[in-house]
């Protein structure tokens, strides 16, 4: 089996939504399959899961390849398989996205030859959104392909804060809720990082996402400390590393979010590189699924 899963994004500057959405889903995979498609992450071994190739043939007449942002490869239970998920951010939703989903499943049959499950995640505002691809001819229907989908915006962040899940933890951020809520929402992220127990790097992975898309105002932040201050939690709360942003909100350095940003998905990279050079894996591929130099790579593999 495999897992083929693209993220739709709307474009807001100065943040970069492919390396973000990319370094989550890798980070937490079994956790974002879990919280998202418990159907999904009940088949899957999670102890076999591994990057592979992520360049798939587009056009095999003339050598074209298409390069895919995250493929893993794993074992479900019971079968070997393998398990792909793409991460593929667009900036508004697309008439034509059916279509294209059934190409990326041709493409990656194409290449690995064995079965695929493809799911959408959307996070752009519109309530559009398409589950199937349909080519017929008359009345007679050539082909149905399904895929399941994740729209996050129609998603109630509500249901989510008992889960202390680091994936659902920090796409709060683009479910459904109103301007006024955005001060709970973030208490509620909060209090998710107090129960989980998390290493600093993936920490700051999560921060670092969660305020790219949910940001407070000066007003706002005052008025989420006396939330804190009020909660029977606060003591727990107010022992978290505080965020970059945080940091640079008190301290009155405008750039302190944009550098903790930065900090936050570098030092996400290195835990994944650390420990994919530990499984043995191809420092080139290794480099490829991170983006870090190879002299980056080569450096932290003399530290293990």
């Amino acid at each position: 089996m495999a897992v083929h899963a693209v993220l739709f994004e709307e474009k807001t500057p100065y943040t970069k939504h492919d390396k973000l959405f990319k370094e989550l889903i890798h980070t937490f995979f079994e956790e974002f399959l879990e919280v998202f498609f418990p159907e999904v992450h009940q088949e899957i071994d999670f102890s076999a899961i591994q990057p592979i190739s992520e360049e798939v043939h587009s056009d095999l007449i003339k050598g074209h390849t298409r390069r895919l942002d995250i493929v893993i490869e794993t074992k479900l239970k019971k079968v070997d398989a393998v398990v792909i998920v793409h991460v593929e951010p667009q900036n508004s939703k697309e008439e034509d996205f059916d279509s294209r989903m059934f190409q990326y499943y041709s493409l990656l049959y194409n290449t690995y030859r064995k079965p695929i499950m493809p799911i959408a995640v959307f996070s752009y505002p519109q309530e559009w959104e398409k589950r199937e691809f349909i080519i017929s001819f008359s009345s007679y229907e050539v082909l149905r392909f399904n895929y399941k989908t994740l729209h996050l915006k129609k998603k109630n962040w509500r249901e989510y804060i008992h889960s202390n899940n680091p994936a659902a933890a920090a796409l709060l951020s683009k479910m459904g809720y109103d301007e006024k809520e955005k001060v709970s929402v973030k208490l509620e992220f909060l209090r998710m990082m107090a129960n989980m127990q998390l290493d600093e790097a993936r920490q700051r992975l999560l921060y670092g996402f969660f305020e790219t898309y949910l940001k407070l105002t000066d007003e706002e932040e005052e008025q989420l400390m006396g939330e804190i201050k009020k909660s029977p939690e606060a003591e727990k709360l107010l022992e978290l590393p505080v965020s970059y942003e945080e940091r640079g909100i008190r301290k009155g350095f405008e750039r302190g979010i944009e550098q903790g940003i930065e900090q936050g998905i570098e030092q996400g990279l290195v835990k994944v590189a650390k420990e994919m050079l530990r499984k043995g894996m191809p420092m080139e591929l290794i480099a490829e699924v991170t983006g870090l130099s190879s002299e980056v790579i080569g450096e932290l593999n003399e530290q293990l």
